[in-house]
Formats: C-alpha cells, structure tokens, sequence
C-alpha cells in the first residue's frame, strides 16, 4: 500500500489515553499504515484534533475520505478500514 495523502490516515492520541492505546494496538495488528500525532509530545496538536473533530476527547482518527471518528470502538474502525478499502 502506497502512503501517499489519498490513502493517508492520522491518529490523534497520547500515551496516558486506554482508548488511544487500543486504536494504535488495533491499526499496527491490522498492518494498516497511518500518520501518529503525539499530544504528549506535541500539545499544539490537541487544537488541530478539536477542530477536526469538534471535541476534546481523543483517540481522533481521521481518514483518506476525510471522514473522522473519535473515540472509536474497534468494530468502528474495522468497518470504515473495510469500507475504505484498507484492509
């Protein structure tokens, strides 16, 4: 698979956060490749995932649609990777 922006996702998450964890646990199992936006290492970042999202809850993962979810459970995500092809 290709990583250019067409097929790019980015993940919004920070080490302390159980669902960011999981999400990053579940697209690395899955062998899907994705962009990893640090909080913790770069907090300026938490205002790009708001605006994106609306919310300040996070994983934010955003997709090559532009679609986004936050704080999705795995199937969530199985089923827009699927639905996009990726997996």
């Amino acid at each position: 698979m290709t990583s250019d922006a067409s097929s790019s996702i980015t993940m919004f998450g920070a080490d302390w956060c159980r669902d960011c964890i999981r999400t990053k646990k579940q697209l690395d199992q899955l062998g899907v490749e994705y962009t990893y936006v640090d909080l913790v290492a770069d907090p300026s970042a938490a205002d790009v995932a708001r605006d994106i999202s609306g919310r300040t809850n996070i994983p934010v993962v955003v997709y090559p649609d532009s679609t986004h979810h936050v704080e999705p459970s795995n199937a969530d995500v199985e089923e827009k990777l699927k639905e996009l092809s990726l997996i």
